[in-house]
């Protein structure tokens, strides 16, 4: 065997330390100091003969050397975990994490998931919203749900689409007949709310869609950080803002909100599926997929389906 692969901690501890761009941040992955990582990998240069980080800052930007050992040590990792995973594969039953946003989270999965429950008792959601996407490849996400056209989680993770639909303006049925909205530029005249978790979906690209010039800086704006928040704004009378069906369509069916023009932003919002084929857990989050798929054939129009 060769010598060098005395050093596999070594080599573990480079690997995260490349992929986070820093010893503090592999530190707390790795639940040690960040003296042991600096001097771990301070150990695997000395072996090697070559630096295979240098600092730019805050960040440990890898070096020619490092980034070519980099990319063959991370491959070589994955097969590792693919192997394990394939030997330590899990029964139906047990946890399964599904990462997603908070507004998805709480205007479509939550209201939802009391049905899969009823199908899989035996299987224990946990729920986690985040703003960020999250780390696939080395977290406890099994499964990801997130919103985006141009969404990576890395090369060894799958990804499907769950649902696409056009976006719409919404507003309040006090807002609708104070404005008697007749024209899409009458909405220039009104506060406009943007959600921030889709910082593609603009105002200004819904009124291009609609035909509408949108003079300079002449908008009347506000931001939110998520979907129900601006929600909960324009059912108060707070102007309008840009919403879809599936997250929105229950308050327009009880009278809350109103669609003051049919006009739908295409391409509007997509949710796309992540996950790691290779999990030990993938029974169980492919029972969650199939549950899904199933929801969003039953409560989405044929027309919003992939």
């Amino acid at each position: 065997m060769d010598n060098r692969l005395q050093h596999l901690s070594g080599l573990r501890y480079f690997e995260v330390a490349a992929r986070r761009q820093s010893y503090s941040k592999a530190a707390e992955e790795l639940y040690v100091s960040q003296a042991a990582v600096s001097q771990k990998i301070r150990q695997l240069e000395n072996v090697l003969g070559c630096k295979l980080f240098v600092r730019q800052g805050r960040n440990m930007i890898l070096t020619t050397q490092g980034a070519s050992l980099y990319t063959d040590v991370s491959r070589g990792f994955d097969h590792i975990l693919s192997g394990l995973n394939r030997i330590q594969a899990e029964p139906l039953e047990g946890i399964l994490t599904v990462n997603t946003s908070r507004s998805f989270a709480s205007r479509w999965l939550m209201p939802r998931l009391w049905k899969f429950t009823m199908i899989h008792p035996d299987i224990s959601i946990r729920v986690d919203a985040t703003a960020d996407a999250p780390d696939m490849k080395y977290g406890n996400i099994d499964l990801a749900i997130r919103q985006g056209h141009k969404v990576h989680l890395g090369d060894s993770i799958q990804s499907c689409i769950l649902y696409e639909e056009p976006v719409y303006p919404l507003c309040s049925p006090e807002l609708a007949n104070s404005m008697t909205f007749r024209h899409p530029e009458q909405l220039l005249n009104c506060w406009l709310i943007h959600w921030a978790e889709t910082c593609n979906l603009t105002w200004e690209r819904w009124f291009n869609t609609a035909g509408v010039d949108v003079p300079e800086g002449n908008l009347q704006w506000m931001e939110v950080s998520t979907f129900e928040m601006g929600l909960n704004a324009v059912m108060a009378g707070h102007g309008a803002c840009l919403g879809t069906l599936s997250l929105a369509g229950d308050f327009i069916d009880n009278g809350l909100l109103v669609k003051p023009f049919d006009i739908g932003l295409v391409p509007g919002i997509r949710y796309t599926l992540f996950y790691d084929r290779t999990s030990p857990r993938m029974t169980r989050t492919q029972a969650f997929i199939d549950w899904l798929y199933q929801e969003v054939r039953q409560s989405q129009p044929q027309s919003l389906l992939t």
